[in-house]
Protein backbone atom coordinates (compact mmCIF):
# COMPACT_ATOMS: atom_id res chain seq x y z
CA UNK A 1 0.00 0.00 0.00
CA UNK A 2 1.23 3.53 -1.02
CA UNK A 3 -0.09 6.77 0.60
CA UNK A 4 -0.49 9.84 -1.21
CA UNK A 5 -2.01 12.89 -0.69
CA UNK A 6 -3.41 15.00 2.32
CA UNK A 7 -4.15 13.12 5.96
CA UNK A 8 -5.20 15.82 8.30
CA UNK A 9 -3.98 15.35 12.22
CA UNK A 10 -7.07 16.59 13.45
CA UNK A 11 -7.38 18.40 16.65
CA UNK A 12 -9.59 17.72 19.72
CA UNK A 13 -12.11 20.43 20.79
CA UNK A 14 -13.45 20.75 23.93
CA UNK A 15 -16.51 22.08 25.30
CA UNK A 16 -16.65 24.51 27.62
CA UNK A 17 -16.81 22.53 30.52
CA UNK A 18 -13.74 20.25 29.61
CA UNK A 19 -15.50 17.08 27.49
CA UNK A 20 -14.35 16.55 24.08
CA UNK A 21 -16.48 18.38 21.22
CA UNK A 22 -17.77 15.35 19.68
CA UNK A 23 -20.29 17.04 17.52
CA UNK A 24 -17.60 19.90 16.37
CA UNK A 25 -15.06 16.95 15.75
CA UNK A 26 -17.23 15.13 13.78
CA UNK A 27 -17.99 18.33 11.47
CA UNK A 28 -14.53 19.30 11.37
CA UNK A 29 -13.09 15.42 9.99
CA UNK A 30 -16.25 16.03 7.66
CA UNK A 31 -15.06 19.18 6.14
CA UNK A 32 -11.02 18.36 5.43
CA UNK A 33 -12.23 15.28 3.42
CA UNK A 34 -15.06 17.71 1.42
CA UNK A 35 -11.90 19.94 0.73
CA UNK A 36 -9.88 17.21 -0.49
CA UNK A 37 -7.79 16.02 2.16
CA UNK A 38 -7.62 11.76 1.18
CA UNK A 39 -7.93 10.79 4.83
CA UNK A 40 -7.20 11.49 8.53
CA UNK A 41 -5.03 10.79 11.35
CA UNK A 42 -6.39 10.32 14.55
CA UNK A 43 -4.91 11.31 18.02
CA UNK A 44 -1.69 12.50 16.39
CA UNK A 45 -0.04 14.99 18.27
CA UNK A 46 -1.88 17.69 17.18
CA UNK A 47 -5.24 15.52 19.14
CA UNK A 48 -3.28 16.06 22.50
CA UNK A 49 -3.70 12.30 23.00
CA UNK A 50 -1.20 11.97 25.97
CA UNK A 51 -3.73 14.35 28.06
CA UNK A 52 -6.40 12.46 26.85
CA UNK A 53 -8.44 9.22 28.81
CA UNK A 54 -8.16 5.87 27.62
CA UNK A 55 -12.83 6.71 26.95
CA UNK A 56 -11.66 10.05 25.52
CA UNK A 57 -9.71 8.67 22.94
CA UNK A 58 -11.54 5.81 21.96
CA UNK A 59 -14.81 8.54 21.43
CA UNK A 60 -11.96 10.45 18.66
CA UNK A 61 -11.36 7.22 17.60
CA UNK A 62 -14.82 5.97 17.12
CA UNK A 63 -15.79 9.61 15.55
CA UNK A 64 -12.99 9.55 13.22
CA UNK A 65 -13.62 5.91 12.35
CA UNK A 66 -17.31 6.50 11.48
CA UNK A 67 -16.66 9.33 9.25
CA UNK A 68 -13.92 7.67 7.27
CA UNK A 69 -15.91 4.74 6.93
CA UNK A 70 -18.85 6.88 5.29
CA UNK A 71 -16.56 8.29 3.00
CA UNK A 72 -14.61 5.67 1.88
CA UNK A 73 -11.78 7.62 3.44
CA UNK A 74 -8.27 5.79 4.74
CA UNK A 75 -7.87 5.96 8.53
CA UNK A 76 -4.24 6.38 10.17
CA UNK A 77 -4.20 5.99 13.94
CA UNK A 78 -0.88 7.20 15.85
CA UNK A 79 -0.18 4.66 18.08
CA UNK A 80 2.87 3.44 20.10
CA UNK A 81 5.70 4.94 22.56
CA UNK A 82 9.22 4.39 23.51
CA UNK A 83 8.59 1.12 24.82
CA UNK A 84 8.94 -1.76 22.59
CA UNK A 85 6.62 -4.12 24.68
CA UNK A 86 3.62 -1.68 25.04
CA UNK A 87 4.03 -0.93 21.37
CA UNK A 88 3.42 -4.62 21.00
CA UNK A 89 0.37 -4.88 22.67
CA UNK A 90 -0.88 -1.72 21.47
CA UNK A 91 -0.83 -2.25 17.92
CA UNK A 92 -1.80 -5.89 17.91
CA UNK A 93 -5.06 -4.83 18.95
CA UNK A 94 -6.10 -2.77 16.12
CA UNK A 95 -8.81 -3.83 13.69
CA UNK A 96 -9.86 -3.40 10.13
CA UNK A 97 -11.06 0.27 10.59
CA UNK A 98 -7.65 1.36 10.36
CA UNK A 99 -5.89 1.70 7.13
CA UNK A 100 -2.24 2.53 8.71
CA UNK A 101 -0.68 2.99 12.01
CA UNK A 102 1.74 6.50 12.12
CA UNK A 103 4.24 4.94 15.06
CA UNK A 104 7.02 7.54 16.12
CA UNK A 105 10.52 6.38 16.69
CA UNK A 106 11.43 5.71 20.83
CA UNK A 107 11.65 8.52 22.04
CA UNK A 108 13.61 9.53 25.80
CA UNK A 109 15.23 6.37 25.92
CA UNK A 110 17.62 7.42 22.87
CA UNK A 111 17.91 3.80 21.18
CA UNK A 112 21.11 3.06 18.95
CA UNK A 113 20.08 3.10 15.26
CA UNK A 114 20.22 -0.98 15.33
CA UNK A 115 17.82 -0.74 18.26
CA UNK A 116 15.70 2.11 16.39
CA UNK A 117 15.59 -0.97 13.38
CA UNK A 118 14.91 -3.70 15.52
CA UNK A 119 11.96 -1.95 17.97
CA UNK A 120 10.37 -1.58 14.53
CA UNK A 121 11.51 -5.17 13.31
CA UNK A 122 9.23 -6.51 16.54
CA UNK A 123 6.13 -4.18 15.50
CA UNK A 124 5.33 -4.56 12.56
CA UNK A 125 5.66 -8.15 12.75
CA UNK A 126 2.31 -8.21 15.04
CA UNK A 127 0.48 -4.85 13.76
CA UNK A 128 -2.21 -6.42 11.46
CA UNK A 129 -2.40 -2.67 9.61
CA UNK A 130 0.87 -1.26 7.81
CA UNK A 131 2.98 1.10 10.15
CA UNK A 132 4.18 4.64 9.10
CA UNK A 133 7.30 5.28 10.98
CA UNK A 134 7.19 8.67 12.54
CA UNK A 135 10.84 10.23 11.87
CA UNK A 136 11.03 13.47 13.93
CA UNK A 137 14.02 13.64 16.35
CA UNK A 138 13.53 17.36 17.40
CA UNK A 139 10.96 15.32 19.76
CA UNK A 140 12.46 12.23 20.05
CA UNK A 141 16.03 13.13 20.28
CA UNK A 142 17.00 10.16 17.97
CA UNK A 143 18.19 11.55 14.58
CA UNK A 144 18.44 8.90 11.73
CA UNK A 145 20.64 8.19 9.04
CA UNK A 146 19.66 8.20 5.30
CA UNK A 147 20.87 4.77 5.84
CA UNK A 148 18.79 3.46 8.78
CA UNK A 149 15.75 4.85 7.10
CA UNK A 150 16.44 2.89 4.25
CA UNK A 151 16.63 -0.22 6.35
CA UNK A 152 13.42 0.79 7.95
CA UNK A 153 11.76 0.62 4.85
CA UNK A 154 12.73 -2.96 3.54
CA UNK A 155 11.32 -4.02 6.61
CA UNK A 156 8.02 -6.17 5.92
CA UNK A 157 4.53 -4.25 6.87
CA UNK A 158 6.64 -1.07 6.73
CA UNK A 159 4.47 1.03 4.02
CA UNK A 160 6.03 4.50 4.80
CA UNK A 161 7.22 7.40 6.86
CA UNK A 162 5.93 10.55 8.23
CA UNK A 163 9.02 12.67 7.98
CA UNK A 164 9.84 15.60 10.15
CA UNK A 165 13.27 16.38 10.68
CA UNK A 166 12.83 19.74 10.86
CA UNK A 167 14.80 20.94 7.57
CA UNK A 168 16.50 20.02 4.40
CA UNK A 169 19.56 18.56 4.29
CA UNK A 170 22.34 16.31 2.69
CA UNK A 171 20.70 13.27 4.52
CA UNK A 172 16.91 14.01 3.35
CA UNK A 173 17.96 14.65 0.02
CA UNK A 174 20.12 11.28 0.04
CA UNK A 175 17.13 9.23 1.90
CA UNK A 176 14.36 10.82 -0.57
CA UNK A 177 17.04 9.55 -3.94
CA UNK A 178 16.98 6.01 -2.49
CA UNK A 179 13.38 5.33 -1.28
CA UNK A 180 11.95 2.49 -2.77
CA UNK A 181 9.07 3.75 -5.52
CA UNK A 182 6.33 1.85 -3.47
CA UNK A 183 7.09 2.86 -0.18
CA UNK A 184 5.23 6.26 1.41
CA UNK A 185 7.26 9.48 2.04
CA UNK A 186 4.53 11.77 4.03
CA UNK A 187 5.83 15.60 4.61
CA UNK A 188 5.32 16.35 8.41
CA UNK A 189 7.07 19.71 8.77
CA UNK A 190 4.00 22.18 7.42
CA UNK A 191 7.14 25.04 6.60
CA UNK A 192 9.38 22.57 4.70
CA UNK A 193 6.20 20.77 3.05
CA UNK A 194 6.64 21.90 -0.43
CA UNK A 195 10.52 21.06 -0.97
CA UNK A 196 9.96 17.69 0.08
CA UNK A 197 6.70 17.77 -2.19
CA UNK A 198 9.83 18.44 -5.05
CA UNK A 199 11.78 16.03 -3.65
CA UNK A 200 9.65 13.76 -3.99
CA UNK A 201 7.37 12.71 -1.15
CA UNK A 202 4.42 11.30 -1.94
CA UNK A 203 2.03 13.57 0.46
CA UNK A 204 1.64 15.02 3.78
CA UNK A 205 0.38 14.82 7.14
CA UNK A 206 0.09 18.51 7.72
CA UNK A 207 -1.86 19.88 10.77
CA UNK A 208 -2.02 23.15 8.95
CA UNK A 209 -4.54 21.65 7.05
CA UNK A 210 -6.75 21.68 9.97
CA UNK A 211 -7.71 25.62 8.87
CA UNK A 212 -6.35 25.28 5.43
CA UNK A 213 -7.50 21.92 4.17
CA UNK A 214 -8.38 23.36 0.16
CA UNK A 215 -4.85 25.01 0.21
CA UNK A 216 -2.70 22.01 1.11
CA UNK A 217 -4.63 19.44 -1.02
CA UNK A 218 -4.13 22.02 -4.07
CA UNK A 219 -0.02 21.96 -2.97
CA UNK A 220 0.08 18.26 -3.19
CA UNK A 221 -2.01 17.78 -5.91
CA UNK A 222 0.33 20.57 -7.96
CA UNK A 223 3.28 19.38 -6.56
CA UNK A 224 2.62 16.08 -8.10
CA UNK A 225 0.59 16.35 -11.13
CA UNK A 226 1.11 19.72 -11.91
CA UNK A 227 0.99 22.86 -12.73
CA UNK A 228 4.56 23.05 -11.34
CA UNK A 229 4.13 27.01 -11.16
CA UNK A 230 0.77 27.02 -9.80
CA UNK A 231 2.84 24.49 -6.86
CA UNK A 232 5.36 27.36 -6.20
CA UNK A 233 2.94 30.00 -5.78
CA UNK A 234 0.86 28.08 -3.24
CA UNK A 235 3.72 26.65 -1.34
CA UNK A 236 5.32 30.26 -1.20
CA UNK A 237 1.57 31.37 0.32
CA UNK A 238 0.91 28.54 2.70
CA UNK A 239 4.52 28.97 4.01
CA UNK A 240 3.78 32.35 5.96
CA UNK A 241 0.53 30.71 7.59
CA UNK A 242 2.55 27.60 8.81
CA UNK A 243 5.18 29.93 9.99
CA UNK A 244 2.22 31.81 12.51
CA UNK A 245 0.57 28.63 13.18
CA UNK A 246 3.29 27.31 15.05
CA UNK A 247 4.84 31.01 16.49
CA UNK A 248 3.58 28.97 19.69
CA UNK A 249 3.32 25.66 20.94
CA UNK A 250 1.03 23.07 18.78
CA UNK A 251 -1.92 23.23 18.80
CA UNK A 252 -2.89 26.20 20.74
CA UNK A 253 -2.82 28.54 18.07
CA UNK A 254 -4.71 25.58 15.35
CA UNK A 255 -7.41 25.78 17.96
CA UNK A 256 -7.22 29.50 18.10
CA UNK A 257 -7.85 30.26 14.37
CA UNK A 258 -10.56 27.69 14.78
CA UNK A 259 -12.57 28.85 17.57
CA UNK A 260 -12.00 32.12 15.66
CA UNK A 261 -13.99 30.68 12.89
CA UNK A 262 -16.66 28.94 14.79
CA UNK A 263 -15.38 25.76 13.87
CA UNK A 264 -14.70 24.32 16.84
CA UNK A 265 -16.38 25.71 20.33
CA UNK A 266 -13.48 27.08 22.44
CA UNK A 267 -9.13 27.47 21.89
CA UNK A 268 -8.94 25.26 24.72
CA UNK A 269 -5.76 23.18 25.52
CA UNK A 270 -5.34 21.09 28.38
CA UNK A 271 -2.17 21.41 30.44
CA UNK A 272 0.71 21.89 30.10
CA UNK A 273 0.13 24.06 27.19
CA UNK A 274 -1.64 27.18 27.64
CA UNK A 275 -3.84 28.95 25.14
CA UNK A 276 -1.99 31.06 22.10
CA UNK A 277 -1.70 34.71 22.97
CA UNK A 278 -4.74 36.47 20.99
CA UNK A 279 -1.60 38.82 19.42
CA UNK A 280 -0.58 35.27 17.70
CA UNK A 281 -4.13 34.26 16.88
CA UNK A 282 -4.66 37.43 15.09
CA UNK A 283 -1.35 36.92 12.96
CA UNK A 284 -2.76 33.54 11.94
CA UNK A 285 -5.93 34.99 10.62
CA UNK A 286 -4.03 37.42 8.34
CA UNK A 287 -2.14 34.86 7.21
CA UNK A 288 -4.76 32.39 6.59
CA UNK A 289 -6.34 35.82 4.92
CA UNK A 290 -3.30 36.34 2.55
CA UNK A 291 -3.74 32.51 1.47
CA UNK A 292 -7.66 32.50 0.47
CA UNK A 293 -6.76 35.57 -2.16
CA UNK A 294 -4.53 33.00 -4.38
CA UNK A 295 -6.10 29.59 -3.28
Amino acid sequence: MTLTGLFVPLVTPFTPTGEVAAAALETLAHEVLEAGARGIVALGTTAEPATLTGAERRLVLDICGAVCRERKAPLIVAAGSNVTADSVRTLAAFDDRIAAALTVVPYYNRPSEDGVVEHFRRVAAVSPVPLLVYHVPYRTGRPLSAETLCRLAELPNIAGFKYAAGGIDDSTIAFLSRIPSDTAVLAGDDLHAAPLLALGATGGILACANVAPAGYAELISAWRTGPLDRARTIGNRLAPLAAALFAEPNPTVLKGVLAAQGRIPTADVRLPLLPAHETTVAAALRALDGVYTVV
